[in-house]
């Protein structure tokens, strides 16, 4: 097989959660597949994370525009090498291509009403390219791979007028063996919780919710948050009339993925209190790690999280305080959930995401 996949952004050096996915599922597969043709498109970046090897081919197209890289240079790209098969791993793909489409969808949540407006202009400009493209993209898809059995719900729900339940194919993602419980600290003096400025987080509500903690624990914890800006925080502790909180909060800004293990071990909970999330990588890299995650019962969480999680509810800040005020007092039950995390996240890995990922090629070709 002769197979081409956008990674149009793993490159970069702010990476995220879907460059992350594609980029470790490439590199299970070059270790596992020796038979096949891979072609990767990437665009110019300054980390050169990924080395070609005797069947994958690491190609970069020029133009940092991203609409003109995916429906111009990608597709002429694919007709160039001769590909058989075109793989799109980001949520949308080429409104024209002459060969057979695979799409991963990790959410509709740009099909969604939004739980608020975001404050990044990327953000809303993104959305509004991925509400055009996805519904026309999806007429000449051959199959769709989505992360979740709850987020393939979603897509069929959203979407039933297009496509076929058996079209969308679940592939759970995995997460890195670099997190692990050597990355654990003896002190865990602090509390996790990843930003960033998109509705779904749930950052005002989360920092209620630390606010209660506060003002009832005996240890009151200092709070470090990743991807967020301090003039964002700033801004969501006016939101929820609290500014007397910057002085116990951290802002870590953007983590190099190198760095999250330590940031992992060295807390004492981690908070994943999100409104909507489609898989939910984060939960696993702590739990791995041996930090207890307090975890939002919505969405695709409980899914991945599993039945003997910690969870709360993302929409009523007191949850999460208490399960963060009973971890921090209850040894027997802090050590419980610690214990079922190691033993949950070896359900998952990026190698049975390849395998996932390569019998939908061959599904679609042989």
């Amino acid at each position: 097989m002769k197979i081409a996949i956008e990674a149009q952004r793993i490159f970069r050096r702010s990476k995220h959660g879907m460059d992350f996915v594609i980029l470790e599922v490439i590199r299970e597969l070059q270790k596992m597949d020796h038979e096949n043709e891979y072609w990767v498109f990437v665009a110019p970046g300054e980390d050169v994370c990924l080395q070609s090897t005797d069947n994958f081919h690491i190609e970069v197209l020029g133009s940092g525009f991203y609409p003109l890289w995916e429906q111009v240079l990608l597709p002429r790209a694919v007709r160039r090498v001769g590909a058989e098969l075109l793989h799109c791993t980001s949520n949308t793909a080429p409104l024209y291509v002459s060969v057979p489409l695979v799409v991963t969808l990790h959410d509709v949540i740009c099909l969604e009403k939004e739980q608020g407006s975001s404050k990044s202009w990327y953000q809303r400009l993104g959305r509004v390219y991925s509400r055009f493209v996805i519904p026309r993209m999806l007429k000449h898809c051959s199959a769709l791979i989505t992360v979740s059995e709850y987020e393939k719900e979603r897509i069929l729900e959203k979407l039933s007028d297009i496509l076929k339940d058996a079209q969308v194919r679940v592939v759970y993602n995995g997460y890195g063996t670099e997190f692990n419980p050597e990355a654990a600290s003896v002190k865990r003096d602090y509390i996790f919780f990843l930003g960033a400025t998109a509705p779904k987080k749930n950052v005002p509500g989360t920092l209620k919710a630390y606010a209660s903690y506060l003002d009832r624990s005996s240890k009151g914890l200092p709070l470090k948050i990743a991807d967020l800006s301090r003039e964002n925080l700033m801004t969501y502790l006016q939101e929820i009339e609290r500014p007397d909180l910057a002085e116990h909060i951290e802002c870590l800004g953007y983590v190099p993925h190198s760095e999250l293990p330590a940031l992992y071990g060295g807390a004492a909970a981690f908070l994943y209190t999100s409104f909507r999330e489609s898989f939910g990588i984060p939960q696993l890299e702590a739990m791995a790690c041996g930090t207890p995650v307090v975890v939002s019962d919505k969405s695709a969480l409980p899914e991945i999280a599993g039945p003997g999680a910690v969870y709360a509810d993302p929409y009523d800040p007191e949850t999460i305080s208490e399960a963060l005020l009973r971890l921090e007092s209850d040894e027997a039950f802090r050590a419980a959930a610690i214990e079922y995390g190691y033993g949950r996240v070896k359900a998952f890995s990026w190698r049975k995401s390849a395998e996932g990922t390569l019998a939908v090629y061959k599904d679609i070709l042989l």
